[in-house]
């Protein structure tokens, strides 16, 4: 009786699919479709990974630190997250080649879409006196940098358990062959770009 019953919650999980993935197959790739002018749905962008770091310039201090954005990352992201070094010594900045400096965690498939759906309608309205994300931060191949204050957005975060807030950098990489493709792609995902900003 509990394999059967087993068995009925894979099956459950194997059919779920979330809701920006199902949205992007309904309605965005045919409205893309429509949009660009074009008739492949190979020539449609879609989004490819979606790519978190969170740098911890406290861990040259205290290794703690590092541990605890590890931990935090892992919270946001849903999967582990990996510790990023530095790649040359900068004696400026106190910094040793292979000193560890923040960690990075890189999202695909369900998760991907997953951490989207919350990012736009959970996140993002929770940043103070927000106006939208500036639909400049393309990278010039499609893909778009988003840039966070602070990590206490994301209503995951014990702020007891995580004392320090870090700067986040999200990459929302696409398959956008340019800047306006992957714009296009993101408006109509319902990313939350600030209004009037000349395009």
């Amino acid at each position: 009786m509990s394999e059967i019953k087993e068995n009925k919650k894979t099956a459950k999980i194997a059919d779920y699919t979330p809701r920006l993935k199902a949205l992007y197959k309904e309605k965005v790739l045919a409205a893309l479709l429509k949009e660009m002018k074009v008739k492949s749905v190979m020539a449609v962008p879609k989004m490819d990974k979606i790519v978190i770091n969170i740098g911890v310039a406290d861990a040259r201090e205290d290794i703690k630190f590092l541990d605890i954005a590890k931990e935090d990352l892992a919270v946001i992201s849903g999967q582990a997250a990996q510790v990023r070094r530095a790649k040359k010594s900068i004696s400026n900045f106190k910094l040793r080649e292979g000193m560890p400096i923040g960690v990075k965690t890189t999202l695909r498939g369900d998760k991907m879409y997953e951490f989207f759906d919350r990012f736009v309608n959970i996140v993002s309205p929770r940043i103070r006196d927000f106006q939208g994300f500036n639909p400049k931060g393309f990278d010039g191949r499609g893909n778009l940098n988003v840039g966070l204050k602070e990590h206490y957005v994301f209503p995951e975060i014990d702020v007891e358990k995580s004392p320090k807030a870090h700067g986040m950098n999200i990459t929302f990489a696409t398959t956008a062959k340019n800047d306006n493709d992957g714009r296009l792609l993101m408006e109509f995902m319902g990313f939350p770009f600030r209004k009037g900003t000349v395009k």
